[in-house]
């Protein structure tokens, strides 16, 4: 799919990858990006159209279907993360807003765009997924589930939709500089590095995207040992039980 002269709709788009999205796709030659926030915000770009979007609200869903007819590239980029392992935490209100926000959000809008899609040509649905799609661990078992859940979706939609014609990319980052993980110490790549990596996948037609050296280092070693992080997660959570911080 050529990014030159397509019409994007980037969910999340306030902030952190989805801003990115958003300036990628504009330096790509888009020739117009709906940024979705739940706040619109006035845009410095006269090619970006500011729209209401909360993905667990199927009224604005709806409406941002009906208003955004025109788009061939759909990037699912909203998410949340709460740090709830699914035991130790104190309710299942944070897995809750996981699933609501990464898999059911992201299945809402890939049914609501998916005939438009198909009406203009097939165009491609980026899902932006996480390296917690392939693994877990115990401090963010939840979000691990509901990554794991979207990815899931991603391939689903994938098998539905490829005779339409619509690519659909599943992308994996490791630790991306965001504020989502802005307490997290270990190494961590730029929204812009995720942007340029996946613009260049869906210009190739590519349907996985391992960003970084974390993503593709922990697909080979589930290639070589399907445990191997299993048991490294283990270890990290039985240290934390030992240490009183789990």
């Amino acid at each position: 799919m050529d990014i030159k002269g397509c019409v994007a709709l980037v969910t999340g788009a306030n902030r952190g990858i989805g801003r990115a999205f958003v300036d990628g796709l504009l330096a790509a030659g888009a020739a117009k990006i709906y940024a979705g926030m739940r706040e619109p915000q006035a845009q410095h770009d006269p090619r970006v159209q500011a729209i209401r979007l909360d993905v667990t609200d199927q009224g604005q869903v709806a409406e941002a279907a009906a208003t955004c007819g025109d788009v061939t590239l759909l990037i699912n980029n909203a998410g949340v993360l709460t740090a709830s392992p699914l035991i130790g935490a104190a309710s299942m209100d944070g897995a809750r807003t996981e699933m609501e926000v990464n898999y059911f959000g992201a299945l809402a809008m890939c049914r609501a765009f998916a005939p438009l899609l198909g009406r203009n040509g097939g165009g491609a649905i980026v899902n932006i997924l996480s390296v917690a799609s392939f693994t877990t661990g115990g401090k963010f078992g939840s979000y691990s589930a509901s990554k794991m859940a979207a990815l899931g979706l991603t391939r689903g939609v994938r098998i539905e939709l490829r005779a339409q014609g619509t690519l659909v990319v599943g992308v994996h980052p490791g630790f991306v500089d965001t504020d989502m993980v802005a307490n997290v110490t270990a190494a961590k790549i730029s929204p812009a590095q995720v942007v340029e990596r996946t613009l260049a996948a869906i210009a190739a037609g590519e349907e996985e995207v391992l960003p970084d050296e974390r993503s593709v280092g922990i697909r080979q070693t589930l290639r070589e040992d399907p445990y191997a992080l299993e048991r490294s997660a283990q270890a990290a959570w039985d240290a934390l039980t030992i240490a009183g911080k789990p």
